[in-house]
């Protein structure tokens, strides 16, 4: 052994505590502390002095210059054994911290039992070094981060399961929800865990919650979820649970015909029959049914609309349409080119045939289907969009409805080509 030693640190960076190889330690002997770092001398298995940053000369009863003597009858090796540890009191601020598996919490919402994980990190610095050392670190060499999280795993794992099962109560929130509290939480864990972390002389710096999520393959999850989803869409839509169920019925109703009902009036009877249990519920189901099943029609003689045949008024145009009033004024009226009934020019379509109303821009007159002029004002026929049906002047390029082009090039010939024909006029050409 040299006549004088130099002892050191020679630990890895991210060790909170590092227990220097050599107990042979003779007076003289030079002890160099970083800045940020402790060293305590253990002598007959007692913590004695505690050294901070600078250079130290140690003093015990080993002789130097008598070490060889002294020595001898204890083959070599000196008696008066001593230990340095050396202590880390750097901040380390990304401690990462996990539930190893979910917690089993209930939602206070929807209360269903959901697995709930949880993830973040903390930071701490070492505070009192001689008090972590013997509550800690024991016989052991070495003391790093990875012995933090061991040792305070089920510390912090029953606070966080405590924190979020108490937010999740007192907020009356859903376990969904519950990320919006990251914050509160963090602060409120922190303060939890400081004292218990001073007791072992670390100084906790903070403690973050960065994420808590369920499994995506849980089942619970998966069904809350579906049935969230739905929700949402009948709160969008504008429909309750009860109104869908009795779609469902009625749909399910009309696939079947073998069921035993009669019809559709059949399906909507045994439905409100079956569920008659709900007052509000019987009173929609019966005035569904009543539209559904109603039993004569007519058509408006003005606006061609289909209304009750007991209606006296329509509902579209209000006009009266009772026997005595079911002739239109002319001046509101056309005739139709196929049938040669009068309906009114507020219908698309006329109410004895079903032909197209194609009006005139000029005069408002039917024009027959690829006429080129009108039969009542003798103008050229309006351009007829073959996209929406919309009737155009005959200069219009495109449709004042739907935007479509009216006027069209062969891709042959180039010649202009009107109307929606399947072959060019000039070469013939497909178009």
């Amino acid at each position: 052994m040299a006549v004088i030693e130099v002892v050191k640190y020679n630990g890895n960076p991210d060790v909170f505590v590092w227990k220097y190889p050599s107990e042979e330690l003779g007076t003289w002997t030079q002890l160099i502390v970083n800045e940020s770092q402790e060293a305590i001398l253990f002598k007959g298995g007692q913590a004695l002095d505690l050294f901070t940053a600078g250079r130290h000369t140690l003093e015990t009863s080993n002789i130097p210059l008598l070490n060889k003597i002294i020595n001898l009858p204890f083959g070599g090796r000196s008696p008066f054994a001593a230990e340095v540890w050396f202590i880390n009191k750097v901040y380390s601020l990304d401690i990462k911290w996990g539930t190893a598996s979910p917690i089993q919490l209930q939602d206070p919402k929807y209360k269903v039992f959901i697995p709930v994980r949880s993830f973040g990190q903390f930071g701490i610095q070492i505070l009192d070094s001689r008090k972590f050392l013997i509550k800690l670190v024991g016989t052991l060499s070495s003391f790093d981060k990875e012995n933090i999280i061991q040792y305070f795993r089920g510390l912090y794992l029953t606070k966080v399961k405590d924190a979020i099962s108490g937010y999740l109560v007192k907020k009356q929130i859903s376990i969904l929800e519950i990320n919006a509290y990251l914050e509160e939480l963090s602060e409120f864990l922190n303060k939890k865990m400081v004292p218990v972390f001073e007791d072992y002389g670390i100084k906790l710096v903070n403690f973050f919650v960065n994420d808590i999520n369920v499994p995506e393959d849980d089942v619970a999850v998966k069904k809350l979820k579906e049935a969230l989803a739905k929700k949402a869409e009948m709160d969008i839509v504008g429909y309750s649970y009860t109104q869908q169920r009795s779609f469902d019925t009625l749909e399910g109703a009309a696939k079947n015909p073998s069921s035993g009902q009669a019809g559709l009036m059949g399906a909507g009877l045994g439905l409100g029959m079956g569920v008659g249990i709900g007052g509000a519920f019987g009173n929609q189901m019966g005035g569904l049914t009543e539209v559904m099943n109603t039993k004569e029609i007519k058509i408006c003689p003005y606006c061609g609309s289909q209304i009750e045949a007991g209606s006296i008024f329509c509902p579209k145009c209000g006009k009266d349409t009772r026997a005595e009033a079911q002739k239109p004024d002319k001046a509101d009226s056309v005739k139709c080119t196929e049938c040669g009934c009068d309906f009114s020019k507020k219908a698309k379509f006329c109410p004895e045939c079903g032909n197209p109303y194609n009006p005139c821009i000029y005069c408002g007159a039917d024009v027959p289907k690829g006429a080129e002029k009108c039969p009542e004002c003798g103008k050229t026929a309006p351009k007829i969009c073959p996209k929406c049906g919309a009737s155009n002047k005959p200069t219009t390029k495109f449709c004042i409805e739907c935007g479509e082009p009216l006027v069209k090039k062969c891709s042959s010939c180039g010649c202009v080509i009107e109307g929606s024909p399947k072959f060019c006029p000039e070469c013939g050409s497909k178009l």
